[in-house]
């Protein structure tokens, strides 16, 4: 070891003994600052992450490889030096390891010169440090890969420009077999191959931050075989080529070969263990999370998922096939045999084709692929069918990417594969079980109580008692064992428990038989089971299958193992007409919201003017309400009170067409939720919030041209659309734990009565800036240039921060305690305004359970599609963080938080940090400044070794004499030859 650390302090100092080394660590430098600021804009891309660094390191490390190895043997060569270096005691691999390490040495200096730029986006936003330590990593097992081809093609020849052409060439090879441009022209499975083969592909998983053990052993195996080829070369010319060597020369040859063969060999055995990485980044995205592999391990039937890609598809997708392949084969190693993966070419299975199409709904999508000269259409396939049971969901290939701009092109990712996976996964299993299926997984029995007084119940609901028993009964019969029940009138003397014990325990007060009368009656059911417990409340018609359907519902509710539902209610979209008969759309509809959460659960929407909702319901969504009835409160209110959770994108204001001055206009809700709202102790205040933290909105500006008017749209700063960054935002609250922002279109200020609130757990999620401002009349939604022409609106006189939502758990009490509910003066039949009223009242519940909570935004448009329209075509996909709060709300409120763990953890194509806008050219300035004066340093240290050098003998005659005589000891002629290399 010592001989090997000898040649390569040899080496180093001849390196940094001419200006060979500042030139070659100046020019990569250069290169590596200019491909990360100017070619790949660094800071147009506003993304917190060394991405642009390591892009064209495969490609410079090329060009430094071959120019540092070009002159190591060629020289040696030509100066007629080599000979007497093979004479040298020391062994030739000790030769061709030493000159390997010096140029690994040598390009490792030159990288951690560019360590300055992690430094610098780590001042400027939040970076992941797992991809760069990766990324360094992979750098430094490509240089060593890429320098032991260089030396041993130096080897073989004396003319040094031949010997770097040659490196470049075969270099570049080995990167340009895996890279896209030579993949899109071979079919999936040879370019999977390829892709195993190239250099340039292997390097991107690594600097994603991903250690695999097959990535460090390609790189490790590359270097070897052309180490082993460099000595193989190097003891060749020694050889003679007598028959007395002959032996010799082929049992070099043949140990040489079989352990190449074997380094092969290894790499081939361990190509199919995908589990064996390490995942440096910060949320582990690239690995199963705990949410993930504890649904897979309750999997109580097999889970297929198959992949439809097409051998011939879109060049920017096929990088991205093995990526899912990789990932649907970690769900199969972690499911234990539990999940079934394929993944076919339905062009090569014309059957399984035909049932995509047929009974999954699944066709090929066409792709425009542009050549030099032509362009053309192929149909792909790039979907993914999930299936468990006789349920099965879906994914196209528009479900899975996203496609970001960046420099002056595109680039597809995967948006968040393991969340689209996992969240799909948890549809289709939730949505297959039965309620047998719950009972028998459950751990405890299930114990139901039936409180009924018979004596006092109201004629109308006289057969309701026997119809709950006949339920609970029917359910117990078919349990095995799982659940009994038993029937209790609290108000006998005989009865286990008081009507006071029930009020304590649960909170359930007696229904009035009727204004006038002083009866009272009960008809609840307590379910129980280990340390839950639940109060099935009557809802609806109480006919047979409603009661069955509450005990369901709540039995599910009790389980994580079942599809939860989100009921909607939003203003109709139904287009009216106006006075002269002319048909007119609607401006809002809200289906992007609708579809975003049919990812993950069941979608219904409500009909509040029934006055009820179904227990059945596990989340309540009140958008932007509006024309509201006594009725429409009263069924929110009684949900609430049955300990639900309802969230209300509740603004004042909301966007009309305006028909006068043509545009939009806003207009004042006066009919919604306010009255109820307050009662719980939330007032929404009739106006807007303003802020100077915005997100621009396309304006028509007219432009004075000569003697003419022009009117064009710009993009200009638009207060009413707040835009809620990090600092305004709830800290260490899952609600918005995973969003960098969120905009709020014409958001009313939300206020919090701390005196009714006094015993409830009240949150501020989000809120605006300090310099923000309040609008008291909602309607002037438009810029006024003439009377404000810097920006159009009026400047405040005083700013501050306005709450924006609001989230609270506790008991609340009912807004209709004490008065008649609204069934006892509606009607009981149908009309043609709308539909019937249930024909029973169960009667009012007075106070709701802790478990009830409410979600306030302040804002009824956020959601709005014509909104997201907006965003979309002036800030690309943020509009995306509007959709994800409101599902990161419905986890939250039907406690699903493992959907939240994955989402938290992202794929960096969801969760990016931002830069700073402040110091563009200062920071880069000074990241050119850092590279100078690292030069300099290397530049005055080279001059001073030149300086100090003396005059050496090459050899010493007498070394040589020491090595023949053999009288000298091993550790003094070890110390001898050491000297003797140096010299």
């Amino acid at each position: 070891m010592k001989q090997i650390l000898t040649i390569t302090r040899k080496e180093l100092r001849s390196y940094f003994g001419s200006p060979m080394a500042m030139i070659f660590i100046g020019a990569f430098l250069v290169a590596t600052l200019f491909s990360f600021f100017w070619v790949d804009t660094f800071f147009a891309r506003g993304i917190a992450d060394v991405r642009p660094l390591f892009r064209w390191m495969p490609v410079l490390m090329i060009f430094i490889a071959a120019a540092l190895t070009m002159r190591q043997w060629s020289e040696e060569q030509r100066a007629g030096t080599l000979e007497i270096l093979l004479t040298l005691p020391v062994s030739t691999y000790q030769l061709v390891i030493g000159k390997f390490l010096a140029v690994v040495a040598l390009i490792g200096i030159a990288l951690a010169l560019t360590f300055f730029l992690p430094i610098t986006v780590a001042l400027l936003g939040n970076l992941d440090w797992g991809p760069v330590f990766g990324g360094y990593l992979a750098a430094i097992l490509l240089a060593g890969a890429y320098a032991a081809i260089g030396l041993f093609v130096s080897s073989r020849t004396d003319n040094q420009i031949v010997a770097l052409i040659s490196t470049v060439l075969v270099c570049g090879a080995f990167y340009l077999v895996g890279s896209t441009g030579v993949t899109n022209f071979v079919g999936n499975e040879v370019g999977e191959i390829l892709r195993a083969v190239g250099a340039g592909s292997r390097f991107e998983s690594i600097q994603r931050g991903v250690i695999d053990l097959r990535d460090l052993l390609y790189y490790v195996t590359l270097a070897g075989i052309f180490l082993v080829l460099n000595v193989l070369s190097l003891k060749a010319k020694g050889w003679s080529a007598g028959e007395q060597t002959l032996p010799k020369r082929r049992g070099l040859a043949l140990t040489s070969a079989l352990l190449i063969v074997n380094l092969l060999v290894v790499n081939v055995w361990v190509y199919p263990l995908r589990s064996l990485r390490l995942d440096l980044t910060q949320y582990h995205e690239y690995s199963l999370s705990k949410a993930t592999r504890n649904l897979l391990d309750g999997l109580q039937e097999p889970l297929l998922i198959r992949g439809y890609f097409s051998e011939r598809t879109h060049p920017l997708l096929a990088p991205l096939v093995p990526k899912v392949r990789d990932m649907l084969q970690e769900y199969a190693i972690a499911s234990r045999g539990r999940v079934q993966v394929e993944i076919i070419d339905p062009a090569k299975e014309p059957e399984k084709e035909a049932e995509a199409n047929q009974v999954y709904g699944i066709t090929p999508t066409p792709f425009q692929i542009a050549g030099r000269y032509e362009a053309s259409i192929i149909n792909s396939y790039f979907d993914i069918l999930v299936q468990y049971g006789d349920q099965s969901v879906t994914l196209g290939f528009s479900d899975l990417i996203e496609v970001k701009q960046e420099g002056n092109g595109i680039n597809v990712y995967l948006r968040n594969l393991e969340y689209d996976l996992t969240s799909n996964i948890k549809k289709v299993v939730y949505g297959f079980q039965s309620v047998d299926t719950v009972l028998a997984s459950l751990s405890d029995p299930v114990v139901v109580t039936i409180y009924v007084t018979p004596k006092t119940m109201p004629q109308p609901l006289g057969e309701i008692p026997a119809t709950m028993e006949k339920v609970v009964q029917e359910i117990a019969a078919q349990s095995n064992g799982k659940l009994t029940y038993t029937v209790v009138d609290p108000t006998q003397p005989n009865s286990p428990v008081t009507p006071q014990e029930l009020y304590d325990a649960y909170g359930i007060r007696p229904f009035a038989a009727s204004l006038f009368s002083n009866d009272v009656y009960y008809m609840h059911m307590i379910m129980k089971t280990g340390d839950q417990e639940n109060v099935i409340y009557p809802a609806g018609e109480m006919s047979e299958a409603d009661v069955r359907n509450a005990v369901e519902s709540t039995l599910k509710r009790m389980s994580s193992g079942f599809l939860k539902v989100v009921g909607i209610w939003s203003p109709s979209t139904t287009p009216t007409q106006d006075m002269y008969g002319q048909t007119i759309q609607p401006l809002s509809s809200w289906n992007q919201v609708r579809e975003a959460l049919r990812q993950e659960y069941e979608v219904r929407d409500l009909d509040l003017s029934t006055g009820y909702i179904a227990p059945d319901v596990d989340v309540v969504l009140v958008i932007a309400p509006q024309g509201f009835t006594d009725m429409e409160l009263y069924a929110i209110d009684q949900y609430l009170m049955r300990g639900g959770t309802v969230l209300l994108a509740a603004g004042n204001t909301v966007i009309a067409q305006d028909p006068y001055a043509g545009g939009i206009a806003g207009r004042l809700i006066t009919d919604g939720v306010a009255g109820l709202l307050e009662h719980y102790g939330i007032t929404v205040q009739p106006g807007m919030v303003l802020d100077s933290q915005n997100e621009p909105f396309p304006m028509p500006v007219v432009r004075q041209v000569g003697n003419y008017q022009i009117q064009e749209y710009q993009a200009l700063n638009y207060p009413y659309f707040v835009d809620v960054r990090a600092d305004g935002m709830a800290k260490n609250n899952t609600l918005v734990s995973n969003l960098a922002a969120i905009t709020l279109n014409w958001s009313s200020p939300i206020q919090v009565n701390p005196e009714k609130n006094a015993e409830r757990e009240v949150e501020v999620l989000l809120s605006s800036t300090s310099g923000a401002w309040f609008q008291s009349d909602p309607t002037n939604i438009q810029p006024d240039f003439a009377l404000y022409p810097e920006s159009g609106f009026a400047q405040p006189s005083s700013t501050q921060v306005y709450t924006l939502a609001v989230s609270v758990q506790g008991t609340f009490d009912s807004y209709f305690a004490g008065k008649a509910s609204p069934f006892e003066t509606a009607q009981t039949e149908g009309t043609e305004e709308g539909p019937a009223a249930p024909t029973t009242n169960p009667g009012t519940i007075d106070k709701s359970p802790e478990t009830a909570r409410l979600l306030v935004v302040g804002s009824a448009e956020f959601v709005d599609d014509i909104v997201f329209q907006i965003s979309k075509s002036m800030s690309g996909d943020s509009y995306l963080n509007s959709l994800q709060f409101v599902k990161n709300a419905v986890a939250w409120a039907t406690e699903d938080l493992d959907l939240l763990e994955i989402q938290a953890r992202g794929a960096e194509s969801r969760i990016l940090a931002s830069l700073k806008e402040s110091g563009q050219s200062f920071w880069e300035i000074l990241n050119y400044g850092v590279a100078l004066l690292a030069l300099l340093g290397i530049g005055g240290f080279a001059a001073m070794r030149r300086r100090n050098e003396q005059p050496m003998e090459l050899i010493k005659p007498s070394a040589i004499g020491r090595q023949r005589s053999g009288r000298t000891s091993r550790k003094k002629r070890d110390a001898a030859s050491s000297e003797e290399v140096e010299q």
